[in-house]
């Protein structure tokens, strides 16, 4: 005989993950910055267009990130190499089914050189759940910024964040020693969590900024300029970090760009600008 199988007996639809891995390493050669190595793999892509500087754009073709997708990329810059590395668009984390999204990134950074993290800010929507680690390990005369910004629903949209897992792990040493530690964790009721005074006073953007190089001290006031009222800066033992909270996306790059651009010398990527 037959017997009868029931929807709860059935498996459950497996759903189709998202995977991809980068590799990109700089050198010095003949008084330039060229590219030395390149892997790509899944559904990362990295791109390079014509600059001024050795520049790399990282893509995520899968259009966003959801529970159980996992993106990794590596970089590496060689002794007096000078590079950066974006993305061609914010990335967007959806609602998650089942686990979370993860991102890794590890840099290293050789005597004499620098490197600029630079992607752009992170959309999260409801329910969605995102695990991202950044690690470091720098030259103890290398230079490096960073930033990570997440916009926690897109509020002219009418988007809200009601409920999240947000985990943001950084971990940057400087010749081997500990320079800078980092965990944000939002996970739960994220009305509740980002309403409190002590985190985003019920603001709908946010994002983190760590410069490290030749007297990181001279930039504070040029940086606490462009944040105005939306963050704060300060630099000490060789290092300068910024915290920025905004109304939304557009407030949050208005005082997120001039700081970056203040630090780096020089105008933020093309992508940035479109």
């Amino acid at each position: 005989m037959l017997a009868a199988i029931s929807r709860s007996d059935a498996a459950a639809p497996a759903h189709q993950r998202t995977e991809g891995e980068g590799r990109i390493a700089f050198a010095r050669r003949d008084g330039r910055t060229v590219l030395r190595d390149l892997y790509q793999r899944g559904a990362v892509k990295l791109r390079m267009p014509r600059a001024a500087e050795a520049e790399a754009v990282l893509i995520n073709t899968a259009g966003g990130l959801t529970g159980g997708d996992r993106l990794a990329l590596s970089v590496e810059i060689d002794a007096g190499a000078r590079a950066t590395v974006t993305t061609q668009a914010c990335e967007r984390i959806y609602r998650s089914l089942g686990g979370a999204a993860e991102i890794d990134v590890a840099i290293s950074v050789a005597a004499g050189g620098r490197f600029d993290w630079l992607p752009q800010e992170t959309i999260l929507f409801d329910r969605g759940e995102l695990r991202r680690r950044l690690t470091v390990d720098l030259a103890p005369d290398a230079a490096f910024l960073a930033v990570e910004a997440v916009i926690f629903g897109r509020h002219a949209m009418g988007e809200r964040v009601h409920t999240t897992v947000l985990h943001d792990r950084w971990r940057i040493r400087r010749g081997g020693s500990l320079l800078f530690a980092d965990d944000l964790r939002v996970d739960g009721n994220a009305d509740a969590l980002l309403a409190h005074p002590a985190a985003l006073a019920g603001k709908g953007a946010m994002a983190s900024l760590l410069y490290t190089g030749p007297e990181p001290e001279r930039h504070v006031d040029a940086v606490r300029a462009a944040l105005g009222d939306e963050g704060g800066a300060s630099a000490f033992d060789g290092k300068l970090t910024a915290r920025i909270v905004a109304d939304d996306g557009l407030a949050l790059r208005r005082a997120l760009v001039p700081a970056l651009a203040a630090l780096r010398g020089a105008p933020l990527p093309r992508v940035w600008q479109m």
